[in-house]
């Protein structure tokens, strides 16, 4: 009997004393429990947490596995993938219980996107909406004449809709025509969570402030209309990566590449910067520091910027916070100077060539020569994983092309025989 439970005992970190109690009811809870985390398991659960997730959520093991099955059915319907089915699992273990999923299983049929089905059933879990608020929304939405996908987008991005009546939605849809945006459902596919925010107490105070600090009525709705998220801004948020923008110290060539074009969107661009390095585990204020300190962040793409913290936090394993004390980190590129920095630096490392560790700013703040005739120069076969150098890339380009000096040739003079005679007359005259 121990051999046969000895594979369990380790997937769940249970101690042998504990799974072979000579209590029945206790042996037929862990046989239980042990069903229920293979069902799991089944279904794409991480074995490391499943010890953690079923000693908080106890219900499930008193509730019917067969009934836990059948939700799991339901939610596979639905055609989640796992890595959202799992999410929605442990974020909101309450979809599990009994009869929450059969209520669901019809109105959500109609709904293609997964992520809009994970986010309604998440709401609905943990605030209680029940499927008539559902079907009640969505009527209002498709009555606007807003597309099916755009309908999914406002309830994956805002699944607080569901809570909304009619009035207020309208409200929201009456103050974007007063303001002249001409495509409300785009505005809505864009940016649905206008739908939470105040129009008295926020929209209008905002607009009031574009106005104060000196755009026109034409430029606000143009940059409305370029970006809906214009109005997710923050009362004074816009003032204030204005005013660092106009206290960068960088050379004028990247401010004016900033502000090409203008002022309103260059502000703009500094505050979705912001927001994703905030997102990334830094506060606001040392975010403002590092994109004054490094503005050249503004001009990469959002992407670009998450693809560089990831990897320096995930791959180099270095904290958010160095970006503080190295902002520079955030203005190379990416492809062609972090990564191939990083391969060399962890190759000698592992061979034993380094004699101190090299941090981020000894990575980052090294030109490129200098950074090859450190690390890359005095070990042969770090030029495969360094490449070849920038400098001759720069100089072979600098070259002209070949054969460019047959074109430049003057053309050669051809003696006639009159250059001949005059050439004798005048030798002839010396004489």
């Amino acid at each position: 009997m121990a051999s046969k439970l000895k594979p369990f005992i380790n997937l769940l970190r249970y101690t042998p004393n504990r799974s072979l109690s000579s209590n029945p009811s206790s042996q037929s809870n862990y046989r239980k429990q042990i069903s229920l985390a293979n069902l799991l398991q089944r279904h794409g659960f991480p074995p490391s947490s499943l010890q953690h997730f079923l000693s908080k959520n106890t219900f499930l093991s008193n509730s019917d596995l067969s009934q836990t099955e059948a939700s799991l059915s339901i939610l596979l319907s639905f055609k989640l993938p796992q890595k959202q089915l799992v999410s929605l699992i442990h974020d909101c273990p309450n979809v599990l219980r009994p009869n929450f999923l059969k209520k669901w299983r019809a109105p959500l049929s109609g709904l293609s996107s997964s992520s809009a089905i994970k986010s309604v059933l998440e709401h609905s879990s943990r605030f209680g909406i029940n499927p008539d608020k559902f079907h009640q929304c969505t009527k209002v939405l498709k009555g606007l004449g807003f597309c099916d996908s755009t309908v999914s987008k406002v309830l994956e991005a805002f699944p607080n809709v569901l809570a909304l009546n009619e009035a207020e939605i309208l409200r929201k849809v009456e103050f974007l025509v007063g303001i002249d945006v001409p495509n409300v459902e785009r505005f809505f596919h864009v940016f649905p969570e206008i739908l939470g925010i105040s129009i008295e107490s926020k929209l209008k105070p905002l607009l009031d402030e574009f106005i104060r600090i000196g755009f026109s009525k034409e430029e606000i709705k143009k940059e409305i209309f370029r970006e809906p998220r214009v109005l997710g801004l923050e009362l004074g948020e816009l003032s204030r990566c204005l005013e660092l923008i106009k206290t960068l110290k960088c050379r004028e060539v990247i401010k004016d590449e900033i502000i090409e074009k203008g002022l309103f969107r260059a502000g703009f661009e500094v505050k979705v910067r912001v927001d994703c390095l905030c997102r990334h585990g830094l506060i606001r204020r040392e975010a403002f520091k590092v994109v004054w300190k490094e503005p050249r962040v503004v001009l990469y793409e959002v992407d670009e910027v998450e693809k560089k913290v990831e990897f320096l936090t995930n791959r180099m394993g270095f904290h958010v916070k160095c970006l503080a004390d190295v902002p520079a980190y955030l203005g190379v590129n990416f492809r062609k100077q972090i990564v191939p920095r990083y391969d060399v630096v962890e190759y000698l490392k592992l061979r034993g060539g380094l004699g101190c560790d090299v941090g981020l700013k000894g990575l980052v703040k090294p030109s490129m020569k200098r950074f090859y005739n450190l690390y890359v120069k005095p070990y042969p076969e770090c030029e495969r994983i360094f490449g070849k150098r920038r400098e001759d890339a720069r100089v072979r380009k600098q070259r002209h092309p070949a054969g460019l000096w047959k074109l430049m040739k003057p053309p050669s003079h051809v003696t006639t025989e009159e250059d001949v005679v005059n050439m004798k007359s005048f030798v002839e005259s010396l004489a």
